[in-house]
């Protein structure tokens, strides 16, 4: 596809319904050494980038599809999105979700008025569960990145980086299912090729990282991490493995101790919530700042909804 027109396409779609985000520079994390923007992601409706996609997903739905309902499989932010948008258009909604997933992101999805049920242990089965739901009863299945829409839609947030910052060198971006860093790496790649797209994963739970290196989508467990939103497998056959492996320049790791420390860094000195995501790039900035001397970098705060236990042992 031409994800650069589909971008712009999708941009004007979803206009009406998600917030353009702000993005803030940050001296304490340039440390003096590189330009900063933090692209305010986690101030978006429903608290995260998702409702981009999803938006730009349902919207392209005609009436009568919509009307049969659509289900989606999420650990919160993804189902949040679709939920609310659902509610928005005035469609049912239904979101499968793995036993385990975060309590306070669940009720979100619930508070949009989406009904949640819990299948298997990890996001791969409750993928799999709503997709077979979807087949059963004539509901559109809204994946959380594996849709050319759902990319296009989370890469208005690069459209959106280009217009507001004068200059872009790098951009760091949290990677899960590789929906995110595809729109936005694909987006950028187009306008501006030189600069530098970098995938950003928890140490333990970096199946994209790995199925890149492999080169192919590996099926490998998980370890619990602070990042749940970029948690889980990736379905096989997803497009964005592809898209992955086109834009991104580099990967970093992050251990669990420099993912709570960037949350808490973020929390003091911008006085903005983000989750275990955002906090894995700012952690994977943080360990290579010294590469971007001078330089102007982009770190995307892709979301805010923490559950508020996590938050205080975070604190």
């Amino acid at each position: 596809m031409d994800l650069r027109a589909e971008v712009v396409a999708a941009h004007g779609r979803i206009a009406p319904y998600v917030r353009e985000t702000p993005v803030e520079e940050s001296p304490h994390l340039g440390g003096g050494v590189s330009r900063v923007h933090l692209k305010l992601e986690n101030l978006q409706r429903t608290g995260s980038f998702k409702l981009r996609g999803a938006m730009n997903k349902l919207l392209a739905l005609d009436e009568g599809t919509r009307a049969r309902g659509v289900v989606a499989a999420s650990t919160g932010n993804h189902g949040a999105a679709v939920a609310w948008g659902a509610a928005a258009l005035g469609c049912p909604a239904l979101v499968f979700a793995p036993r385990g997933a975060p309590s306070a992101k669940l009720d979100g999805v619930r508070a949009y008025g989406a009904e949640v049920r819990l299948v298997g242990d990890d996001c791969l089965q409750a993928e799999a569960a709503a997709r077979a739901h979807a087949r059963a009863s004539g509901a559109t299945y809204v994946s959380p990145y594996n849709d050319a829409l759902v990319v296009a839609g989370q890469g208005t947030l690069a459209l959106e980086l280009a217009r507001q910052l004068e200059r872009l060198d790098a951009v760091f971006v949290a990677v899960g299912g590789g929906g995110l860093i595809a729109g936005v790496g694909g987006y950028l790649k187009a306008v501006a090729p030189g600069v530098e797209v970098v995938a950003c994963s928890p140490r333990n739970s970096a199946v994209m990282h790995a199925s890149l290196a492999a080169g192919r989508i590996l099926d490998l467990p998980s370890e619990p991490t602070l990042s749940d939103g970029t948690a889980g497998g990736v379905e096989a056959a997803s497009i964005t493995f592809e898209l992955c492996r086109a834009v991104i320049d580099d990967f970093v790791l992050v251990d669990e101790d420099a993912i709570a420390a960037a949350v808490r860094t973020v929390v003091a000195r911008h006085h903005t919530l983000i989750e275990g995501s955002a906090g894995v790039a700012v952690a994977a900035f943080l360990a290579r700042r010294e590469r971007y001397a001078g330089k102007d970098v982009a770190v995307v705060l892709c979301g805010a909804n923490v559950d508020p236990r996590v938050l205080k042992d975070l604190l």
